[in-house]
Order: C-alpha cells, then sequence, then structure tokens
C-alpha cells in the first residue's frame, strides 16, 4: 500500500494541515491536560485504525513522558488500574463520540456527567473538539494511505511551523 497524496507536500493539503494543527494549539489552551489529550488522541486513533496517528500520538506521548505500560494499555483501559478516574471519563467519551454510527445515542447522559463531575467548560469543549478533530485526522490519513512506523516526535509541528 503506497500513500496516495502527502498533504504537507500539496499545496492546498498543507494548508488544511496546518489549519487543523492550529485548532489543535487552541485545544491546548481549554485547560485539558496534556496527558489526556494525548490518551484521547491515541485511543480514536486505535478504535479508527490509522496507523499513521497511533504511531505519531503513541510517540509524542512518550516524547512527553508518557510511561510504556499506560501506551500500552489504553485500548484496554476499563481493565487497568492506571488511568484516573478523570482520564477514565476522556476515554468514555472519546469512545461514544467517535463510535457515533455504533450508538444511536451517541454519547450518553451519563458519559457525559461523569466527564462534567471533573472538568470544567472550557476542558469540555477542548476534549468534545479534540475527539472531533482527532477522527478528522484519522479519516483523511486511513484514506489518503498514510502509514505508520516511521513518525519522530516533533515531526508535525516542524512540518506546520515550517
Amino acid at each position: 500500500m503506497e500513500p496516495r497524496i502527502d498533504l504537507m507536500q500539496h499545496e492546498l493539503g498543507g494548508k488544511l494541515a496546518k489549519r487543523m494543527f492550529a485548532v489543535h494549539m487552541l485545544v491546548q489552551q481549554t485547560g485539558l491536560p496534556p496527558a489526556t489529550q494525548n490518551l484521547v488522541m491515541l485511543r480514536a486513533s486505535q478504535i479508527n485504525g490509522c496507523g499513521n496517528c497511533i504511531d505519531m500520538h503513541a510517540k509524542e506521548a512518550a516524547a512527553e513522558g508518557e510511561t510504556a505500560t499506560r501506551l500500552n494499555l489504553v485500548a484496554g483501559w476499563r481493565h487497568s488500574t492506571v488511568f484516573t478516574e478523570e482520564e477514565q471519563a476522556a476515554l468514555a467519551m472519546t469512545e461514544e463520540a467517535t463510535r457515533l454510527a455504533d450508538a444511536s445515542e451517541g454519547v450518553s447522559d451519563e458519559t457525559w456527567a461523569r466527564a462534567a463531575k471533573y472538568y470544567d467548560e472550557n476542558q469540555l469543549i477542548g476534549l468534545v473538539t479534540l475527539i472531533a478533530m482527532i477522527n478528522a485526522s484519522n479519516r483523511m490519513a486511513v484514506t489518503l494511505n498514510q502509514l505508520g512506523g516511521s513518525y519522530e516526535p516533533g515531526l508535525m509541528t516542524a512540518a506546520v511551523d515550517g
């Protein structure tokens, strides 16, 4: 399988990627903890089968100090002891919001209330936006056959800053 288009080498694609990254930068200003953001992006990418994004977000999280144990257990977070209640609430929201087609009600009131117990409105806006953006990124990367395995931490930041 070969990549179909390299967004960063395409004029319009590069502009779109930079705008999407700019939204991510705004999410960082919401107060949603960076570790939670990394877990959310990794979990949505796992659900969507996006090797490129799994590679990127696991490596970025590790570079920011995330442990291998926690990264290895993200897919099985419900059956592990290494995530805080706050992180579990964010992961539950991530799964329900990512699997909209699988869950007729979308994000349940129970899941929303659980997240609202730990996150203020700015953080909830950040969480919902982050989930939406990583799902869009996953869909783009999978459609364009962007492959995982060769990502180096900091590459995305360098690409959009360049």
